[in-house]
């Protein structure tokens, strides 16, 4: 359908690889650092406006904006098409793609200050590609486009965690976090194969027609649907393909702002949300969705309690959080979890860059090293808290109503257990949080937060300089507007929320805080004590659940014996079958040399030995 929109959306997709030949095929700019960045913001800022032009567009419009164009063809159309598919949905994700990706590069600026001029470019080259994959998996109108771009997001925050690649935690990190997001992307891969043989097209829009129309077998459709939560799993780091995204921490802190905030973690749920038409004829996989989720967003909560590096806590949340998400895409309200990947971007960008601006001025990510920041800090301090008020799920901040509406939508979808696991959590991410803010701003200075040898330049800790500091107040404003509003203005929803539901949540939240504040900023209860009375538990958090222990004792004990049982057929018995065959091959070539003499008369002879059998047989066969 024609639209004057088109050139907007075509913008939007066009932009970001615009820049990224430009920073990357320009070699001169590629090695100007700042001029690179400079080109990469004015990028994003033009990305950013036209991606608020196609959302008021498609808004006023009424109606999905959809582009395609042949590119596998066959006989009877085409095979696989590339285009865009601006929606609803998909133009809103576009929208926090593009105003999460323009802050982070405004900020990496000042943060990466000091980098030398072709790391810097080199950066913003993986900064502007990340951006161009991440809108190209959104605004995809079929699933191989969206696969190409989800394996394109996957290398790009492989170069961003490694960024310090000479740094050999963060090529480890890296490489763990290319290696088991990958695991997952083999059963995606798997996944959408056996549904394009199962209904003939990678199309969404013809998928969905497919399924209303009741044209889709039901039958194999629990092992599609489960493979293609595989890949969304990996993605969006649910147990137990979590584990490579606290060690992702590694790379500069404004990676980590986009990787959590609007990128890598949220192509998973985004994909599950575009799939929901699909995943509601599987109730089972559905089923195991909600469980994974919750018990995930449980555990995560658990381990960020046992966290000092704040870019840990941080991470853990992204990982609990996450689970909120799968568990109401599982319950079957698919729109509760987008709700809150939407408010959760805003707020989580803010923390972490939040983070970045702390460990800028204090040389370290251990929260027991820092303390007294609020009088040193007071503006960081301020969207800190904002971020942290919005992620415990309070009134009037960014994550109330969308952590009140998973909480709603997992009850009504009839899901006891995970209600409870994601009550729990509840309880202890406003635990964690505070115990953040306490520990950082508000308790006794210790020498790094008095600024005895730390701090950026060798500098006492204050607040960050104007490259920094607007990104964060942008992203502070952001959030109390999305909470005021939807605060004053609930949203429709497909399922009714009980009465109680509001009041028990910000109840248990503020317990949360209480414990906290008497833990960690009054002292009234000893925090080795309260870890002591945790025991076990406290102990397994500490160590992770040992579920790296475990992914190491399956490759070890598995794998690797597996490797050496393949190795030996492969030594002995196929390379023995091999070896066989060519000494006989060369025995009979030796043996066959020695009929070749030379000799004239012995060739006579031979012929008419030859001769007299042929005869012999043919009077025998008469």
């Amino acid at each position: 359908m024609g639209s004057p929109l088109d050139p907007f959306v075509l913008t939007v997709l066009l932009t970001p690889i615009t820049i990224f030949l430009l920073l990357g095929l320009v070699a001169p700019l590629r090695r100007s650092g700042r001029l690179a960045a400079w080109v990469s913001i004015a990028g994003a800022l033009t990305t950013f406006g036209a991606a608020v032009m196609v959302w008021r567009g498609v808004a006023q419009l009424g109606a999905p904006v959809r582009r395609v164009w042949t590119w596998l063809p066959e006989a009877q159309g085409a095979l696989a098409t590339v285009g865009f598919l601006a929606d609803e949905q998909s133009t809103v994700m576009v929208l926090l793609v593009a105003l999460v990706s323009l802050l982070v590069q405004v900020y990496s600026l000042g943060y990466l200050s000091d980098e030398p001029d072709p790391a810097l470019g080199r950066y913003y080259v993986y900064q502007s590609l990340f951006a161009f994959s991440m809108l190209g998996l959104v605004l995809a109108p079929n699933l191989v486009q969206l696969f190409i771009c989800w394996e394109l997001v996957g290398l790009c925050s492989y170069l961003l965690i490694g960024f310090w690649y000479k740094k050999p935690s963060a090529a480890r990190a890296a490489v763990k976090a290319f290696w088991t997001t990958k695991a997952g992307d083999v059963g995606l891969l798997i996944g959408i194969v056996l549904l394009w043989r199962h209904t003939g097209t990678f199309d969404f829009d013809e998928m969905r027609l497919l399924v209303e129309g009741g044209l889709v077998g039901l039958q194999g459709l629990s092992v599609i649907t489960f493979c293609l939560y595989l890949g969304a799993a990996g993605k969006s780091a649910q147990f137990p393909l979590h584990v490579w995204l606290p060690d992702a921490m590694e790379g500069p802190t404004p990676v980590s702002a986009l990787i959590h905030a609007a990128t890598m973690v949220t192509a998973g749920v985004y994909l599950l949300t575009r799939m929901a038409f699909l995943f509601a004829l599987t109730p089972d996989v559905l089923h195991l969705v909600a469980w994974v989720g919750a018990g995930t967003a449980l555990m995560a909560a658990i381990l960020a309690c046992a966290q000092n590096d704040i870019k840990r806590v941080l991470a853990y949340s992204t990982v609990s959080q996450l689970g909120y998400m799968m568990t109401a895409i599982g319950a079957g309200f698919a729109s509760a979890g987008f709700f809150h990947l939407l408010t959760h971007g805003i707020f989580k960008a803010l923390l972490f860059l939040g983070a970045g601006a702390v460990i800028h001025a204090v040389g370290t990510n251990d929260i027991t090293q820092m303390g007294g920041l609020a009088k040193r800090m007071p503006q960081t301090m301020i969207v800190f808290l904002v971020g942290t008020l919005s992620l415990a799920g309070l009134p009037l901040f960014g994550g109330f109503l969308s952590k009140e509406e998973v909480l709603a939508a997992v009850w009504a979808g009839g899901l006891t257990g995970p209600f409870v696991f994601l009550l729990t959590g509840t309880f202890l991410t406003a635990f964690y949080m505070f115990r953040v803010v306490f520990l950082t701003f508000f308790s006794q200075e210790t020498a790094h937060a008095g600024g005895h040898g730390a701090g950026h330049g060798g500098h006492a800790p204050h607040d960050a300089p104007a490259l920094m500091s607007v990104p964060l107040w942008v992203l502070a404003g952001a959030a109390m507007a999305i909470g005021i509003y939807f605060t004053l203005n609930h949203r429709e929803t497909p399922f009714h929320a009980p009465g109680w539901l509001a009041l028990v949540a910000t109840g248990v939240a503020l317990g949360g805080v209480l414990l906290a504040w008497l833990t960690f900023q009054r002292r009234a209860i000893n925090a080795e004590s309260l870890a002591r009375a945790t025991g076990p538990l406290r102990m397994a958090a500490a160590h992770g659940f040992w579920v790296d222990e475990g992914f190491i004792a399956v490759y070890r004990g598995v794998l690797m014996v597996l490797a050496r049982v393949v190795g030996w057929v492969d030594r002995y018995i196929v390379d023995g079958v091999l070896n066989v065959v060519s000494a006989w091959t060369v025995s009979a070539g030796d043996g066959l040399r020695r009929v070749q003499t030379g000799k004239v008369q012995d060739y006579v002879v031979a012929v008419a030995v030859g001769v007299i059998a042929v005869v012999l047989w043919l009077r025998g066969a008469m």
